[in-house]
């Protein structure tokens, strides 16, 4: 039996990741902040990756651990998820992890890779640094609710009849749905042939961000939203509108924008030979996140 650490068992990725091991018959320890307040399954362990002494005991005797944390909501991120990275590396090394499993970026190496895809890329090192495996799942777009690029999507199709983007949204991605996700992320767990290996995630439709949009609206409200593209609009100025029409902050939408200047299409799937199976569509995705979120919002108010 494997026991695995899921550092962010509470996030959007993480609190879906957790149940799905335990499913599996994995031994999970579920590390949060704030571990008085958890109630899901697994068992919570109290650590902070921006705490470098607390992740010896959350990572004491476990066999994987599944990094899923980030600071793209602070303008600091790139030296704060490095510097957690590379002491987590070195907390995992020192409790004889034999494999840290890590949901990075999509996108092609290059010198044009935006700071939040550079950043990814440096945490991806820093958390082998110290001699523990690293398995790299690199995914696009992650689509389900409570996920902040579908929240932004959601709320820019529910909110406005209409849109102004700039010229990067004809860029392609290749969104994923959260159930792929973690269909992948358990796969690999343990899993002899995705240890030390990169792998590349999508979903099954390559698609521009106004195609998102414009299928985003057609499943939300029936129709096709128009948009407008304009020759400029900077992702300053992209960012502080988004802010304004969703409750995405202009430091998380500033990091996320910036990225969307690059393509980001698999172009690898050996995924498949290790976890095998077909993604879901992007709108088949759109309509598992809008079902998700009305069931959420009726529990809210029960």
């Amino acid at each position: 039996m494997t026991t695995v650490l899921v550092t962010g068992a509470t996030g959007f990725v993480g609190r879906r990741l957790v149940p799905e091991l335990v499913d599996q018959g994995h031994t999970v320890r579920a590390m949060t902040r704030h571990p008085d307040t958890y109630d899901g399954p697994g068992e919570a362990v109290g650590a902070d990756v921006g705490d470098p002494d607390s992740l010896d005991r959350a990572l004491a005797g476990a066999d994987v651990a599944v990094y899923l944390v980030h600071s793209l909501d602070d303008q600091d991120f790139e030296r704060k998820d490095a510097e957690a990275a590379r002491a987590f590396g070195r907390a995992a090394a020192g409790a004889g992890v034999r494999q840290i499993i890590y949901l990075g970026g999509l996108g092609a190496d290059g010198d044009d890779l935006s700071a939040h895809l550079r950043s990814r890329r440096e945490v991806e090192s820093l958390l082998g640094e110290d001699g523990v495996p690293v398995t790299v799942l690199r995914a696009a777009i992650v689509v389900g609710a409570g996920g902040i690029s579908w929240e932004m999507t959601r709320q820019l199709v529910k909110n406005l009849p209409a849109m102004v983007v700039p010229k990067w949204a004809a860029t392609r991605t290749q969104p994923v749905a959260i159930s792929d996700v973690v269909r992948y992320l358990s796969g690999v767990v343990d899993h002899d042939e995705a240890i030390g290996k990169v792998f590349e995630i999508g979903g099954a439709d390559r698609l521009s961000y106004i195609e998102m949009l414009q299928q985003a609206s057609q499943v939300m409200n029936g129709r096709t939203l128009r948009v407008f593209q304009v020759p400029v609009l900077t992702p300053k100025l992209s960012s502080y509108w988004i802010s304004f029409v969703t409750n995405v902050d202009v430091t998380t939408g500033r990091n996320l924008i910036d990225s969307m200047g690059t393509e980001v299409i698999v172009t690898d799937d050996s995924i498949l030979r290790v976890v095998p199976g077909e993604p879901l569509s992007y709108r088949e995705a759109v309509e598992v996140a809008i079902e998700e979120s009305k069931a959420s919002a009726a529990e809210e108010q029960g």
